[in-house]
């Protein structure tokens, strides 16, 4: 039989989530979808039962499994009602708000193993050749990690702390994975007057380092990158887009205006990567934890509190 799956949140993640279960996951089937808003939750549910709040869509018995796409202020009360029912629970980061919400997560689901979270960049076929390559020895030692992440526009309000917390987030969580690493300290300079330029450089318990360049006004459109050097030589991301456009003496290469267009097809491996791990009851090692939610969440506090003085020591919270 396949998982039945409920999606709450129907805003942008939430209902491209819904896509992918109602169409593309295999061994899946969207039962459910909840939203304070009916319009938006009746448009992503293709037909599935509709909900106006989470936990009710939780306790629903047609519902096997839960993706969290709600605001992340509510993600920890739904997370742990999920764990309670003994569901399993995909959450998109963060984890919960806080370190503490996100260590009762990590207590209640010891020994379960029923929380994932949505790091989908762990699956993205860039960041895994990268790390094939890096984990066969190809490139020797690990020294550095060079990455870049712009996004075309950011709202207004969008502040240091949200570019910490809500983007660069990624990176930190990237970067523990690809090195298998923890981070010891960082130095953080804000650069510009307009607030959304931000650069980082952790450094890491195995001696590498990994520098950050986040920019979420780049205008250009949305680009990450990630280049690795080591000792004996360099793996990096080639350019994202999927066609070059040769006309007029000149070549122009076509980048994403959201993170969805440059990451679907990581969206859609980490759902199937779950949906599988449900159905056959073991843990996808890929699969980022409630535990890495938790250090996600606790390096992010750490760097904001940082922010004003432009750096300071760093350290797991646990």
């Amino acid at each position: 039989m396949s998982l039945a799956v409920g999606v709450i949140g129907a805003g942008v993640m939430g209902g491209f989530h819904a896509r992918l279960f109602a169409d593309e996951i295999s061994g899946a089937r969207l039962v459910a979808v909840s939203d304070p808003d009916p319009g938006r939750a009746g448009a992503s549910a293709y037909g599935a039962q509709v909900f106006a709040e989470g936990l009710p869509l939780i306790e629903s018995d047609a519902v096997e499994a839960v993706l969290v796409a709600a605001p992340d202020t509510a993600h920890h009360d739904l997370v742990m009602a999920a764990i309670r029912l003994g569901k399993p629970v995909l959450c998109e980061k963060p984890l919960a708000s806080t370190v503490a919400q996100c260590r009762e997560i990590v207590e209640a689901d010891a020994g379960r193993n029923l929380v994932s979270v949505g790091f989908m960049r762990r699956f993205d076929p860039a960041y895994r050749e990268m790390k094939a390559a890096l984990d066969a020895g190809r490139i020797g030692a690990p020294l550095l990690i060079h990455c870049l992440h712009r996004n075309r526009e950011a709202p207004r309000w969008f502040d240091g702390s949200m570019i910490v917390a809500n983007a660069m987030v990624h990176e930190i969580d990237i970067c523990r994975w690809l090195l298998d690493t923890e981070y010891t300290s960082a130095s953080l300079t804000q650069i510009g007057d307009a607030g959304d330029m931000l650069l980082a450089e952790l450094h890491t318990d195995r001696g590498a380092v990994v520098s950050v360049e986040m920019f979420m006004n780049a205008a250009y459109g949305y680009h990450v990158h990630a280049e690795i050097v080591g000792r004996e030589g360099t793996v990096a991301m080639a350019e994202p887009a999927q066609v070059r456009l040769r006309r007029g003496s000149a070549m122009q290469v076509g980048y994403s205006p959201d993170w969805i267009g440059r990451f679907a097809d990581s969206y859609r491996l980490q759902d199937q990567a779950w949906v599988r791990a449900c159905r056959s009851g073991r843990p996808c090692e890929d699969m980022a934890t409630a535990r890495d939610g938790l250090l996600a969440t606790g390096y992010c506090q750490q760097l904001v509190e940082h922010l004003p003085a432009g750096g300071g020591p760093l350290a797991p919270r646990m």
